[in-house]
């Protein structure tokens, strides 16, 4: 297998986190690394219980990051340093367990056939959700649609966050000019892969009760329809490549 590295922005993880590393670790994968991100928003013991794993198994790498924006940039700069690292295949994911290790190997099959991106789908036959109010399903559901309707793509699930990409993918990107810090990062980067050789799969979400500010729905009305024009800023670095090499 070529080299694979997940990257899993992490934060207030204590409870579950040893148990994921193990669950990741124990998959049957020589050239599986994991690069856990993290950041000043985690008060717990989070990241010592991934320093001590890291000196345990030198497939654990232990980011940092000081000039975090949240979330989304944790996303963003664990893809750096994966493709800094040499990973020729890049899968994202979520540490606090709503995302099932025992899924990664769906999306390295998929990967080993030749797909570029691989996504997590939770609104296919054999995905599911669990754990999350109505409200939430309604939410991913209609912004699912909306997505699909405003940008003309055509997935079944546009928001989910359990995804797999080939290096070549995101090392096209300009990473530092995706517009979301929030939900809707998910949507951009669908959006801008939407002309490679992708695939959904299925995947069960075990979500939790939290509420989703207003403020996040704003935000991403705001980008769903800024997303076309702004384009070339994010892929003009494969639009170039591919320019150059007619």
């Amino acid at each position: 297998m070529k080299k694979t590295i997940i990257v899993m922005p992490v934060a207030n993880e204590e409870a579950t986190m040893g148990r994921i590393l193990d669950e990741i670790l124990s998959l049957p994968y020589d050239d599986l690394y994991l690069y856990p991100v993290i950041d000043n928003y985690s008060r717990d013991r989070t990241e010592e219980i991934i320093r001590n794993k890291q000196k345990q198994n030198d497939k654990v790498k232990c980011i940092f990051y000081r000039e975090s924006r949240g979330v989304i940039s944790c996303y963003l700069e664990g893809f750096r340093q994966a493709l800094n690292d040499g990973a020729q295949r890049i899968i994202e994911m979520d540490g606090g367990g709503s995302h099932l290790p025992s899924e990664i190997p769906r999306f390295i099959e998929k990967l080993e056939e030749g797909y570029d991106c691989v996504w997590g789908s939770r609104f296919i036959e054999g995905g599911g959700i669990s754990g999350q109010p109505l409200y939430r399903r309604i939410l991913s559901g209609g912004g699912t649609y909306l997505s699909n309707f405003v940008l003309g793509t055509k997935l079944r699930d546009m928001t989910s966050g359990f995804e797999a990409f080939q290096r070549e993918v995101l090392e096209g990107m300009d990473l530092d000019r995706f517009l979301s810090t929030g939900h809707m990062y998910q949507t951009e980067m669908r959006y801008y892969c939407r002309n490679f050789r992708t695939i959904e799969i299925p995947i069960h979400y075990a979500g939790s009760s939290s509420s989703l500010k207003g403020s996040s729905v704003t935000e991403a009305l705001r980008i769903l329809f800024q997303l076309k024009s702004h384009e070339v800023q994010v892929m003009g670095r494969t639009i170039q490549r591919a320019e150059n090499e007619t």
